[in-house]
């Protein structure tokens, strides 16, 4: 294949963009817009180990501090949810009965407020998703609460040792998305229809610019095919699109699933210094239209899933949760089978 000069010349700009930056980072998120707005979400987890993930349903009016205690912010669950765990210490990432996904991805480029002077409530990192899942029923919703900036986020350290930074992205039913991120201690916001891909670094904007590249080459001529997060994010942009757009739930949850599996890293594979561009340990796919939400340990042999529909999130119906960890054979409907449990604690700063 040969390049116009144009094209090379664009190239070795977005180079130039991506240098300073690492390169590396875990994860990658898709929405998928089906036919009779049919819409799933997909993402998938790398990490250099198992996160010990289990799967939890929260109930309407669950009080919650943020994981902060008396300095966190307070608020009391409006949905009900299904939740993905690590380390039962935070919520990476999950769905709500309204049919709103959060995905907590890493992106090393994060820097929180420094909380000089600032009083407002806080938050626990770990504790960010499971807010938005408690909180609203719409992107819109939630972005026009961030924007208010009623709280400040505080960082926490992984149980092995890795400096939690993340950004986060929430999706909802209607297919309409938005990206958060804590760039130089500021808050940054894209909302949109068209930001229904996510990975790592470099920050979103540069995210977006070079996927503008690979657009103009057309992802049948050629697609980048690292585990870098700019190129699953190139290869995430054209497939999820290029899938074949269904209203029929398996079909869609089908090409999504595929679409995750394309930008996921084989098991085994890591790369030294950087514990976060590792192996997939696993995906879920949310169906928003049907409220059902999909788990696939990459270490199983199939799939588990939960029906919201038919879950009882009355307040005072009970926390309950789904073991995962410790027990990779399971595979089916899972819906009937969580247990009463108590809640984790979300991670804190020492």
């Amino acid at each position: 294949m040969s390049f116009t000069r144009c094209s090379v010349v664009l190239f070795l700009s977005l180079l130039m963009i991506l240098l300073p930056v690492r390169l590396g980072s875990a994860c990658s998120r898709a929405v998928y817009f089906g036919l009779e707005e049919q819409t799933v979400t997909g993402r998938s987890m790398d990490w250099m180990e198992e996160m010990q993930s289990n799967l939890w349903t929260f109930p309407r009016g669950i009080e919650n501090d943020g994981g902060m205690g008396a300095k966190g912010l307070k608020w009391t669950s409006k949905y009900g949810s299904v939740i993905t765990s690590v380390y039962e210490a935070g919520t990476a990432d999950g769905m709500n009965e309204a049919g709103l996904v959060a995905n907590l991805l890493f992106l090393v480029e994060s820097e929180y407020p420094s909380g000089e002077n600032d009083d407002r409530p806080q938050m626990s990192i770990s504790a960010w998703t499971q807010y938005m899942l408690d909180s609203f029923g719409t992107v819109d919703e939630a972005v026009r609460e961030m924007r208010k900036e009623a709280f400040r986020p505080v960082g926490v350290v992984a149980p092995n040792g890795v400096e939690g930074k993340i950004h986060l992205s929430v999706s909802d039913a209607t297919g309409d998305s938005a990206i958060f991120e804590y760039i130089g201690g500021k808050l940054i916001i894209h909302h949109g229809r068209q930001f229904q891909v996510m990975t790592n670094s470099p920050i979103y904007d540069r995210q977006l610019a070079l996927n503008e590249y690979w657009k103009q080459l057309g992802g049948t001529v050629m697609l980048p095919g690292t585990n870098r997060a700019a190129d699953r994010f190139a290869r995430a942009s054209f497939y999820i699109n290029a899938a074949q757009q269904s209203a029929v739930p398996r079909e869609a949850v089908a090409a999504v699933f595929s679409v995750m599996r394309n930008v996921s890293v084989p098991r085994g594979i890591s790369t030294p210094g950087q514990p976060n561009i590792s192996s997939t340990i696993w995906r879920t796919v949310a169906d928003q239209r049907n409220r059902v939400y999909y788990f696939e340990d990459t270490a199983s042999p199939g799939l588990v899933w939960v029906d919201l529909k038919v879950i009882d999130f009355q307040p005072g119906s009970g926390i309950r949760k789904l073991t995962l960890h410790g027990n990779p054979d399971l595979t089916g409907n899972q819906t009937s089978n969580f247990k009463a449990a108590a809640p984790f604690h979300f991670l804190a700063p020492e």
